[in-house]
């Protein structure tokens, strides 16, 4: 009985020499190179090929092999039957708090305009507020979102957040369902996207929600790329909804040459790279979730799929 990892383009060496350590019994193989695709009962994907999980006739579970699930449950070829998982690492979590408070420094101590400067030779100076003068808005408080959260209150940013349902967090004040989307956001200077990607949330990022939030605004992205409307964003800034954009997550990656965020000074781009699953870290939790899924066991970190995450 087999488990596969399936990342198109992806070096997973790493990733079976990490599994290999706890259990060097198991059967580990890499896709495409598969002997016997009857004994395969579990697979971790990340943006796997469509029509390829209905081809193991005995598989169990799936677990994908970061945070995000969108990419599984968005896949017509996994069988209703299949069981769901992700990954939980103290390590995403951490990374994903640097990234977030790294940006939200640049622009609030304009930090971006100082790089740009440099590479004309301009040397000017910016007035910037301390970060008790702004309001930042996160987008979901989930795992990653809830101490992304906390960490910005901590530091002294005006923090609040959206999500499903209410929640109680130190210093940030909590906004829940579409009736409360509106306040939300005209309380938010910084946006701050931390949803999961679900039919309700694709293309959340669009012009009316740009122009409901407190000017001048900016919109991070950590995300999905599929959750903000790229043509939207274009036209916010050009028509100074936005002053600027803040983007690891895009709707094709990588992002094309001629991709129009390329040329624009106002969309700061980064290779997704916010928050990236180390091996070492969830390899017990994969291992563990596979001899769960052999033995009928319930998974760990199971994904809802009525609920989407």
């Amino acid at each position: 009985m087999s488990l596969v990892f399936i990342a198109p383009n992806r070096d997973l060496s790493a990733w079976k020499r990490a599994l290999e350590q706890i259990d060097p019994n198991l059967e580990i193989e890499i896709w495409p190179d598969i002997e016997n695709k009857n004994r395969v009962h579990f697979c971790v994907c990340w943006n796997q090929p469509k029509h390829l999980l209905d081809s193991f006739p005995n598989l169990k579970a799936v677990s994908s092999l970061g945070a995000g699930v969108d990419h599984l449950l968005t896949d017509d070829s996994l069988p209703d039957s299949v069981d769901i998982c992700r990954v939980v690492s103290p390590s995403l979590v951490q990374q994903m708090k640097e990234y977030i408070l790294g940006a939200i420094l640049n622009i609030q101590r304009n930090f971006i305009r100082c790089f740009q400067q440099k590479n004309k030779k301009i040397w000017q100076t910016h007035d910037h507020s301390s970060a008790s003068h702004w309001n930042v808005g996160i987008m979901g408080l989930g795992e990653l979102g809830r101490p992304v959260a906390e960490q910005l209150a901590q530091v002294g940013y005006q923090v609040s957040g959206w999500s499903r349902s209410k929640k109680a967090l130190t210093n940030v004040r909590s906004y829940a369902g579409s009736d409360e989307l509106d306040s939300f956001l005209n309380n938010t200077q910084i946006l701050v996207c931390l949803l999961p990607l679900t039919t309700e949330t694709e293309g959340i990022l669009a012009l009316d929600i740009f122009k409901k939030l407190k000017h001048p605004a900016w919109v991070i992205n950590v995300a999905r790329g599929e959750h903000l409307v790229n043509e939207d964003l274009i036209y916010a800034l050009d028509s100074s909804i936005l002053q600027g954009a803040w983007l690891d997550v895009f709707s094709k990656e990588p992002l094309p040459n001629q991709h129009p965020f390329w040329n624009r000074d106002n969309i700061m781009i980064t290779p997704h790279i916010a928050s990236v699953t180390e091996p070492d870290e969830v390899a017990q939790q994969i291992v563990d979730n596979y001899k769960r899924a052999l033995s009928g066991m319930p998974l760990n970190y199971a994904v809802d799929r009525e609920k989407e995450y």
